[in-house]
């Protein structure tokens, strides 16, 4: 063990310690760039991935591969989007152990909360395109969805005023083009708050933790999303209480059911001025 980083929930709710989280999200690697005309040698930077073991009272939970940044928030995020949690304050303490293998989360959960998680225990190991590796059964999948049924009405434009300052908001991708990103954004199309990882739903864990943490109010605002709209996205929205979804690529035919099901307003397509609404249209003005 190389040591770890531990907080009270309570005490840190407001606070988002980025200590060296940047210089482990990527790295220089040697190599060869060749094109039409000869080759050189170069340094590429890259994207980061570990495996994040997600721990709750000692019991390992889920093990993730992820961009080793803003573990707080995904380790957060996380909880409250699978349900293990309903409030940020269920967590006790948190903490952060580096180990030869990856990286641990360690979690603390009320005496309450870690009896719903000895009912309800889902084992997997994540990859990072798929949100149900591991998964023991078909029956897990069968979560009843979370109900959102907010009145948040979005703006004309805001979409595509969102994606016009998704761009330099982008900061690791625009290092490695390797991440996706989950951006808040508030109802006229501010980005307010946005976070990057190797996987989709790793990303929008770690901004929902982001907001969780500065006690935001997940009605104010949607969610941008710079991958494919896949189920386990709109479930953990669903799971936070965001209405709204988009998402610069298509969505899958279970994840606009989903979406449907449980209330929100899932866009997908949305490229500029364009995008395709295929649930609960009435929040779209």
């Amino acid at each position: 063990m190389k040591g770890g980083k531990k907080f009270r929930m309570e005490e840190q709710a407001l606070m988002h310690d980025a200590a060296g989280s940047e210089q482990e999200s990527h790295r220089s690697y040697p190599a060869s760039r060749r094109t039409a005309t000869g080759s050189h040698a170069c340094a590429e930077i890259l994207a980061e991935e570990v495996p994040v073991a997600l721990v709750y009272n000692g019991i390992s939970h889920a093990v993730m591969l992820a961009t080793p940044s803003e573990l707080e928030d995904f380790a957060l995020g996380f909880s409250l989007s699978e349900c293990i949690v309903g409030r940020a304050g269920e967590i006790l303490d948190l903490e952060i152990v580096e180990q030869a293998q990856g990286i641990e989360v360690r979690m603390q959960l009320t005496a309450e909360r870690e009896q719903v998680l000895r009912q309800h225990r889902r084992s997997l190991a994540g990859r990072t395109g798929c949100g149900l590796c591991g998964t023991e059964s078909l029956a897990q999948l069968a979560r009843r969805e979370a109900q959102v049924t907010s009145n948040a009405i979005v703006g004309r434009g805001a979409v595509a005023r969102a994606l016009d300052g998704l761009a330099q908001r982008q900061v690791l991708f625009g290092l490695t083009g390797a991440v996706h990103a989950a951006a808040w954004c508030d109802m006229s199309g501010a980005i307010e708050l946005l976070r990057e990882d190797v996987g989709r739903h790793n990303a929008l864990d770690k901004m929902i933790g982001a907001l969780a943490r500065e006690r935001r109010n997940f009605d104010d605002g949607f969610v941008l999303m710079t991958s494919r709209a896949s189920y386990e996205i709109v479930q953990k929205a669903a799971a936070a209480g965001i209405a709204v979804v988009a998402a610069v690529s298509a969505p899958t035919g279970m994840a606009v059911r989903v979406a449907i099901d449980s209330g929100v307003t899932l866009i997908g397509f949305a490229r500029g001025e364009r995008h395709c609404i295929y649930s609960h249209p009435q929040r779209i003005h």
